[in-house]
């Protein structure tokens, strides 16, 4: 009786290890000729899943500790380049286990180059856009945080992905960017190479007015302004004597090009009160009309 049992205890845990064999073994997927067949199994389906789970969790733990310290416009240039390189990481583990499970790449890799050409002939564009990520990612021509005009609308860089730029624009809406855009396309980039930029106002005076209290008054007009730099020193351009204006241009640094506007709205507020205040006129159209008699009419 005693050699029953024992032979029972010995033959359940192979039933069971052979079941979940022949389960793991199981073909879900097969394709090419018998000598070079690709085979996924659920054993091979499984382990994929297992490992790129795995990578998730250890991409996402890398981005945590290196993001913690990070402001907030470094931190979506950090993650711009940490998606692609996150891609890349998913890839190459998908090949590594398939490589590891006796899979002939080489076969894979026809077949699915084969298949990128059927799919790049009916969706172009969309390629193109993914080029274009693969691009502006590896060139840092746009990042996150960086201040660009696209068709005429500045905006505000917050994401960048593969196939499309995200940016918000001053009014506060969201506009999607299709990244072959920027290869494509002339793009002004504000902030690339530094994140100060000049800007300048324009103004007009009568021709009486005095020009070097004109001057004096732009400048520290300028100088008052909380969001004009301290650190560039303000100046006027005389530009142009005008058929009824003497017009001028005070330029300045800002380090906030987003709300450039709103910058200089205030700055001619400014200018607009003290000008009042100093009593410098602005000009409006005007012609002399002579009125020349004739001498036969008498």
């Amino acid at each position: 009786m005693d050699n029953k049992l024992e032979n029972v205890k010995d033959a359940i845990p192979g039933t069971f290890w052979n079941t979940f064999n022949d389960f793991l073994q199981l073909e879900l997927i097969r394709f090419g000729n018998e000598s070079n067949a690709i085979v996924i199994t659920v054993g091979l389906l499984l382990l994929l899943i297992t490992s790129l789970f795995i990578v998730k969790i250890i991409l996402r733990l890398i981005r945590k500790v290196y993001t913690r310290k990070l402001d907030p416009d470094e931190k979506l240039r950090f993650l711009g380049a940490f998606n692609f390189i996150g891609y890349l990481v998913y890839i190459l583990v998908f090949v590594s286990v398939l490589s590891s499970a006796g899979i002939d790449i080489t076969l894979l890799l026809t077949a699915t180059a084969v298949i990128f050409i059927g799919l790049g002939l009916a969706m172009r564009e969309i390629f193109q856009d993914i080029i274009g990520g693969i691009y502006i990612i590896l060139d840092k021509s746009v990042q996150a945080g960086d201040i660009i005009e696209v068709n005429g609308i500045v905006c505000k860089v917050f994401d960048t992905k593969l196939r499309t730029t995200r940016a918000v624009s001053r009014d506060e809406k969201v506009i999607v960017i299709p990244n072959h855009k920027f290869v494509t396309d002339n793009v002004i980039n504000y902030t690339q190479n530094y994140k100060n930029t000049r800007q300048s106002v324009s103004v007009r005076v009568a021709l009486d007015a005095d020009v070097e209290l004109v001057k004096q008054i732009l400048i520290d007009a300028a100088k008052s302004q909380k969001k004009i730099l301290k650190t560039h020193e303000p100046f006027v351009f005389f530009e142009e004597f005008g058929e009824y204006a003497l017009h001028f241009g005070i330029y300045f640094f800002i380090s906030e090009s987003f709300i450039e506007p709103r910058i200089k709205s205030d700055l001619r507020f400014t200018i607009e009160k003290e000008f009042r205040k100093n009593k410098i006129k602005f000009p409006y159209p005007q012609r002399d009309i002579h009125i020349k008699e004739n001498s036969n009419s008498k």
